[in-house]
């Protein structure tokens, strides 16, 4: 229960403050896209569990307080998965082919009308594979929180190991739970890929 509500917090957060940034980062390229790219780079470049303890201890320490893990958890967690998902909205949003629109007014329909009939749909195609394939990942991720004492599934595998030690049965039981959580929505994803998105360069 507690990696799937830390996994629900960081999925939630991530898309809706994402989908807002990136939203803002094509709208305004210099003011809001460009410090966004940045970090998001400088993100990509930092490993999760890495970005987790700098968090977690030496932030804290320096400014004197003790927060609870799973918070530092989801924080961190968010914060990387609400980058992840900027950059892929944002990227849509900037390559959507602009006569799309403009053949939209030609065909009198209002602003509200282009955006819920035209562009809405197609930038929903063309972000949800990759939105999915983010969320795979971070829910993979929500297994680094167990070295800051956050009970989820891996930590509490681990307490068990400790007790039983039958480190085959438990770890292939928890490879086994993943799996059947991951793959079906990589599947989704590769087949929504395959299916709906387009190359907005071949336009």
């Amino acid at each position: 229960m507690v990696t799937f509500e830390l996994g629900l917090i960081v999925c939630l957060v991530g898309l809706i403050m994402g989908a807002i940034l990136g939203s803002l980062g094509a709208k305004w390229g210099l003011t809001v896209g460009l410090p966004t790219r940045i970090i998001s780079f400088v993100l990509s470049g930092m490993p999760i569990l890495v970005f987790l303890f700098w968090l977690h201890y030496p932030v804290q320490a320096m400014l004197g307080v003790v927060i609870d893990p799973f918070i530092t958890a989801s924080v961190t967690l968010a914060t990387i998965n609400t980058f992840a998902v900027a950059d892929v909205i944002r990227t849509v949003l900037r390559d959507f082919p602009k006569q799309y629109m403009i053949a939209a007014q030609v065909c009198g329909l209002t602003p509200f009308q282009s955006l819920v009939l035209i562009q809405l749909p197609i930038v929903f195609r063309q972000t949800i594979p990759g939105l999915l394939m983010i969320q795979v990942t971070m829910l993979q991720a929500t297994l680094f929180a167990s070295l800051i004492s956050v009970p989820e599934i891996f930590r509490v595998a681990q307490q068990i190991n400790a007790q039983v030690y039958k480190p085959v049965e438990i770890y292939t039981a928890l490879g086994i739970l993943f799996l059947a959580l991951c793959l079906p929505m990589n599947g989704i994803a590769i087949l929504l890929r395959k299916r709906f998105t387009r190359d907005f360069s071949e336009r």
